[in-house]
């Protein structure tokens, strides 16, 4: 047998991180039993579903990498199909047309509740003798079970069962002749040969619903695997608040793709305590019974720390790509600054995201407008025009502009006035950078260049002396 899962957003919205998590194990399932991973767009509800969001949900999954064996396959076009199910169930009376008014319907709920009992259909059009013609508005429902219960074994949850008499007679095809999901998705799982259905948790109540049509069909059932819920912190329910936006999002704050997927695989899932694994590794390692039946908890520190990670090991190539992305989106022109690639090495270590990085190198691509208020009050004193004007003397004698020649021509300043190599390196820092934050002063100036560093020593020095003349 070949193990086929699948992905089925409904596109009435982005792709979001539950989604994502979910597309995530459903595929590393398929890869891992050398199945097939199948992309199934379940956009029945035409009112809400949209070419944008269509949209939105394949540029997410082609992000991720989460490239399908099949599809996408979209349900708008499979109605002959479902057309097709829905009258072989009517003729075997494994369903029937039911043409009970809204009115009616409601008068019956309300009289349940009145009676507290749960609100259900009836069943009033299940036997009925009188029934109209079948040209008058009408439903049609699936005739569920009365008795007995429904049972499988969820492949997280364990043992699952459901009494048939906690299910009413669903609707399968609605008064306009469209099918509605329950229905569309056992008969695409059925000619679609899933043998996993890897979903979240809030789809168990569809399950038995699901079950018993799909044994009305004479189907075998697949394999059902839920899992848990996302939580917030403040442990409820993933919500934009807690940052469940569009997995695009991720992308335009700067997060890479393979950092945000090992993040998920950790939502719900573990390996002992290994934290970092490659495509490979999760491939390899991962297991629909090592998922955790709990709820998980979206941190976005644990995020952050981990992107950093990526980006400190990424390629060098992939890492100027990158970053040159993230300066194109942000509208940062490098045109009069240091290489691209010669920043973002030395950005590396210091960023979490690329936009961190973006927002840590502007003093490269853009001219020092003003000062870190705090920094340069502190520290830009009459008293740093001394070791201003000594150490730009000795920059300006540098021949082999370098990391090594810059920190030696330090060197040189602070032997010369017999001070702390701070008293030097501060204002040379806040001078050339604009703040008292960035990487190593030396490798810092040596990618700035020569000519920017002396004429940003200028600029500092005059600065200086017209605040002291206030």
């Amino acid at each position: 047998m070949t193990v086929r899962t699948r992905f089925a957003p409904s596109p009435t919205g982005f792709l979001h991180v539950g989604g994502a998590r979910t597309a995530l194990f459903s595929w590393l399932f398929a890869k891992q039993q050398g199945g097939q991973f199948v992309l199934r767009v379940e956009d029945t509800d035409r009112e809400r579903s949209t070419d944008e969001s269509v949209q939105a949900i394949l540029d997410g999954m082609t992000w991720l990498g989460l490239a399908a064996d099949e599809g996408p396959i979209f349900q708008t076009e499979r109605f002959d199909q479902y057309h097709e199910i829905t009258e072989k169930l009517l003729s075997e009376d494994k369903a029937y047309r039911c043409f009970c008014t809204h009115e009616e319907l409601d008068a019956s709920r309300e009289e349940q509740m009145a009676n507290k009992q749960k609100p259900r259909y009836n069943g009033r059009c299940r036997s009925r003798e009188d029934t109209p013609n079948v040209d008058s508005p009408h439903v049609v429902r699936f005739r569920n079970p009365e008795d007995g219960t429904v049972v499988w074994d969820d492949a997280v949850y364990g043992r699952i069962e459901i009494a048939n008499s906690e299910l009413d007679d669903l609707i399968i095809r609605r008064t306009d002749g469209t099918p509605t999901y329950n229905f569309c998705v056992v008969v695409d799982d059925l000619d679609m040969q899933i043998t996993h259905v890897v979903r979240g948790d809030d789809h168990i109540n569809n399950t038995p619903r699901q079950i018993n049509i799909m044994h009305a069909l004479g189907a075998e059932l697949p394999t059902f695997a839920h899992l848990p819920m996302i939580l917030g912190d403040d442990g409820k329910r993933l919500s934009k608040r807690h940052g469940a936006v569009s997995v695009m999002a991720y992308k335009e704050a700067g997060y890479l793709p393979q950092a945000l997927l090992n993040y998920l695989v950790r939502l719900g899932w573990s390996h002992g305590d290994q934290e970092e694994f490659t495509q490979e590794q999760m491939i390899e390692l991962f297991s629909l019974n090592a998922v955790n039946r709990s709820g998980s908890v979206f941190n976005t520190e644990k995020l952050d720390w981990l992107n950093g990670q990526y980006i400190k090991s990424l390629p060098a190539e992939e890492l100027t790509a990158a970053f040159v992305d993230a300066l194109d989106r942000a509208g940062v022109s490098t045109e009069n600054g240091p290489s691209v690639a010669s920043v973002a090495e030395l950005m590396r270590d210091r960023a979490l995201t690329f936009v961190a990085m973006v927002e840590q190198s502007l003093f490269f691509y853009q001219p020092l407008t003003a000062y870190d208020e705090k920094a340069a009050k502190k520290n830009f004193k009459p008293a740093a025009l001394i070791p201003l004007r000594a150490v730009k003397q000795q920059l300006s004698k540098v021949s082999d502009w370098s990391a090594e020649s810059v920190h030696s021509a330090i060197e040189a300043t602070v032997a010369e006035l017999e001070v702390g190599f701070g008293k030097v390196a501060l204002p040379l820092r806040i001078a050339s950078t604009g703040g008292t934050a960035s990487p190593a002063l030396d490798a810092t100036l040596a990618v700035m260049g020569q000519a920017t560093t002396l004429k940003r020593l200028d600029a500092a020095v005059a600065f200086i002396e017209a605040t002291a003349e206030q």
